[in-house]
């Protein structure tokens, strides 16, 4: 099967890569990052959430970032929004798309949201009509799609379900979410099988967390399939919350290299992709996760003469 001739990158750095630091992160480095993104070539930059600052003590800041940011054209810079008071809040900070989230897994839905899978499907009924009605895009995330941490295996067919669902509601794309990172090439191919017969293929996104280092594989899987959306996260930030110790997100940085080495498109300067990489994790006083990033650093380094097995 031919490959996208363009993938659009969905960065989620500042928000998914940011929101369970410790430490509170400084407002001005996240307008700093969300503004390097922009201006790297990223067309769609998830730049905070409107969510209680009392779970998600790291976004409390969501209005000042969203006023502070230099906004580009073309660019979108969506937010997340559990509920109504969330979505109006993110309204009132002059948010112009919104994402809500589920769970293709009944027991994550419960210990993550509190409800199950049919209870905050009911919630997002009102938030989607509402964005609807204020003509804003609004984008679905599913976690869990290819293992949950607490009930195991996840049937393709049930990711199937709330996708739809979420499709017919209004939702113009459906984020897929390996949330634990546990898939494999031939899951995902069978997960969006079962996903694509009920959803058409160009408005899904693959969205594949990397901690059993399957993130590449698995986004070369979806591009077989026909995927041209992937979310990332610039340097990698963002951990695994169920697996102590190991790394989440995949980095754009090494998504990007993936696609340009297949000749596909991005509009992403990966040099300014890496710059903003470095900065934040020069703020966040770490290493970044990256691969593709730690070697052409290295490259740029003083050489040293050694050898190499």
């Amino acid at each position: 099967m031919k490959l996208p001739k363009q993938v659009k990158i969905v960065e989620v750095g500042p928000r998914d890569g940011l929101q369970n630091e410790k430490n509170i992160v400084p407002t001005a480095i996240k307008v700093e990052l969300i503004d390097r993104l922009a201006e790297a070539g990223l067309r769609a930059i998830e730049a905070t959430a409107f969510v209680s600052p009392k779970w998600v003590p790291q976004m409390a800041d969501n209005a000042e970032v969203m006023a502070q940011i230099k906004r580009k054209p073309n660019v979108a810079y969506p937010v997340l929004v559990p509920n109504m008071k969330g979505f109006e809040a993110a309204v009132a900070a002059g948010a112009e798309e919104v994402a809500v989230f589920g769970a293709a897994s009944e027991a994550f839905s419960q210990k993550n949201i509190n409800c199950s899978i049919e209870e905050s499907i009911a919630r997002f009924q009102p938030v989607i009509a509402a964005a609807q009605a204020a003509k804003m895009r609004v984008r679905g995330y599913i976690s869990c799609v290819l293992g949950c941490p607490y009930q195991g295996e996840v049937a393709p067919d049930v990711v199937a379900q709330v996708a739809v669902r979420l499709h017919e509601m209004g939702c113009y794309e459906i984020s897929l979410g390996d949330t634990i990172g546990v898939g494999t090439a031939g899951k995902t191919q069978a997960m969006l099988e079962a996903v694509a017969k009920r959803v058409p293929i160009d408005r899904l996104a693959g969205h594949y967390h990397d901690t059993y280092g399957q993130a590449l594989t698995n986004i070369y899987a979806s591009l077989e399939m026909g995927v041209a959306v992937f979310d990332s996260s610039v340097a990698g930030l963002g951990g695994c919350p169920y697996a102590k110790g190991a790394t989440g997100n995949v980095a754009t940085d090494d998504v990007v290299y993936l696609l340009h080495g297949l000749g596909i498109e991005t509009g992403i300067d990966l040099n300014r992709l890496i710059e903003a990489g470095e900065f934040i994790c020069a703020a966040l006083g770490r290493a970044t996760n990256s691969k593709v990033a730690r070697a052409l650093m290295a490259k740029r380094a003083p050489s040293h003469a050694t050898s190499c097995a």
